[in-house]
């Protein structure tokens, strides 16, 4: 008895090809291998009509497929090194002629449904069709490129003209007083009040060494600006005239005291007490309790206090007795 092999159920089989085909866990993984194969082919199909060329990345566009009708692993996709067509290698492996009579074998021996023979290969028409599409694809990736290469070439040079500018408006040297055809402001004549200030006013700072009193109003003429006059100074004068500076003058309620530096024993006490009830878990009894509050007899819980003999709750009403017994002996004096 011949032996038989099916490439489907990976199983040897002794009753033959003929038997084997029509059973039913045979139709069954044969069903199961041409779904998943043909869901392989229609996403390649889909790229007849619209082809897509991508940038090559070989981590993604060196991956191969198993083809069961040859029995071999395929490139999925086709690349020169730089751009890639995706799906290229599978629709271009479905149009060879061993891929066809590959076809026609496997559909032969293992008795698979004669609608679905025709998915697994490409016709002339349709490879042709997909070839148009590449083309195209092609086209239009080259002019993306070319519009992303242009827009980028737009803001290299935008950054550079800016940048340019800014190195001439770092290396400019300082603008000119106006002219007093392009001031307004010199037109304005000079008040006769304001001109010569005080003669026994003088200059604070160490211009005084420099400048005479009347040489402000000579400037002033000179630059065409009006001279406001002298602004009169305190008599603890500034930082200009040699004075301190405000931060290093020394306060006025302070002055004579000598202040201790860091905290006092008393405080660092309290201190380290918060820092041991810190440790302690918050929600203790007693955490919250208000040591300053007031109290009365009625803080007593319920229960009472310490007995000896009797029930607990007896205890309460023995110690409101006692205390009202006290209460009437210190009220007896003041009556008395």
């Amino acid at each position: 008895m011949a032996v038989y092999e099916c490439a489907v159920c990976r199983r040897t089989v002794f009753s033959g090809r003929r038997k084997h085909v029509y059973e039913k866990g045979h139709r069954q993984r044969l069903t199961c291998v041409l779904r998943a194969f043909s869901d392989k082919v229609a996403a390649a199909r889909k790229m007849i009509k619209r082809a897509t060329v991508v940038k090559y990345d070989p981590q993604e566009h060196e991956q191969k497929f198993w083809c069961h009708c040859c029995g071999d692993e395929v490139r999925k996709h086709t690349s020169d090194g730089s751009l890639t067509v995706l799906f290229g290698g599978m629709l271009e492996h479905m149009h060879r002629p061993e891929h066809v009579r590959a076809v026609h074998s496997y559909w032969w021996t293992h008795q698979g449904e004669v609608k679905l023979k025709a998915q697994f290969i490409l016709t002339e028409d349709e490879y042709e069709r997909f070839k148009l599409s590449v083309t195209k694809a092609l086209e239009n990736y080259e002019e993306t490129e070319d519009t992303l290469v242009k827009q980028i070439a737009s803001q290299i040079r935008e950054a550079e003209q800016s940048r340019i500018h800014l190195l001439q408006a770092a290396l400019e040297p300082e603008t000119q007083l106006p002219t007093e055809e392009d001031d307004p402001w010199s037109r304005i004549e000079t008040l006769p009040c304001c001109t010569s200030p005080p003669v026994d006013f003088e200059k604070p700072g160490p211009s005084k060494q420099l400048f005479l009193p009347h040489e402000d109003t000579i400037l002033a003429d000179k630059s065409h600006l009006t001279f406001l006059g002298q602004q009169v100074t305190s008599a603890k004068g500034n930082v200009h005239t040699g004075a301190l500076p405000p931060w290093m003058l020394p306060d006025e309620e302070e002055e004579g005291k000598s202040q201790d530096i860091g905290p006092s024993i008393e405080g660092f006490l309290k201190n380290k007490e918060k820092m041991k009830l810190k440790k302690l878990p918050p929600n203790r009894v007693g955490a919250n309790f208000d040591h300053n509050a007031q109290t009365d007899e009625g803080w007593l819980p319920s229960f009472g206090r310490v007995w000896n003999s009797g029930r607990r709750w007896q205890s309460r009403h023995q110690y409101r007795k006692e205390a009202g017994n006290k209460a009437a002996k210190r009220k007896r004096p003041e009556h008395a």
